[in-house]
């Protein structure tokens, strides 16, 4: 396959990824309203009893809400910005988003490696109140790690074809 076909398509999957994880952000915010909302009705009247793994599991839904909407910003460029030359453009900006996203990459891949022992370290665990296994709440550094090495990779590649060509590609 040539390296267009194999760029356009690893373009095509990134794409179809980024579009899921943003269903999934919209789905996990509309399914954290749940458990936060049973939690405070039953706090607040004697309608409902007291549930206990509300706590629980609201926490759980909000380390991924926060972690997909971590990795949705950062496909979107809204994640990491901190324009400090705004009237950059061309190879200068090229060359100061490759500086950046260098950053991005180091975070990326130290988010994969140690998610991955972080998940591991919770394998044979479950949580004390709604024993849920806790390679739920861990699973997300990895996915976040592998994300952002993705779209920052493919945000990399274009900035230095845009350095070294002078043009997007």
């Amino acid at each position: 396959m040539s390296q267009p076909g194999l760029r356009g398509l690893v373009r095509c999957a990134a794409g179809f990824y980024a579009r899921l994880l943003s269903a999934l952000l919209a789905i996990s915010v509309l399914i954290l309203v749940f458990p936060v909302t049973l939690q405070v009705v039953s706090r607040q009247t004697s309608w409902l009893p007291h549930y206990i793994w509300t706590e629980e599991m609201a926490r759980f839904l909000l380390v991924w809400t926060v972690m997909i909407g971590a990795i949705v910003g950062q496909k979107e460029g809204i994640h990491f910005i901190v324009d400090l030359w705004p009237e950059l453009k061309g190879r200068r900006r090229a060359f100061m988003d490759i500086v950046s996203g260098l950053f991005v990459l180091v975070f990326g891949g130290i988010f994969l490696w140690f998610g991955i022992e972080f998940v591991d370290f919770a394998w044979f665990r479950i949580s004390e109140l709604a024993e849920l296994p806790l390679w739920l709440i861990h699973l997300p550094w990895p996915i976040l790690g592998f994300s952002w090495l993705l779209f920052a990779g493919e945000k990399f590649a274009d900035d230095l074809r845009m350095l070294v060509h002078g043009e997007a590609a």
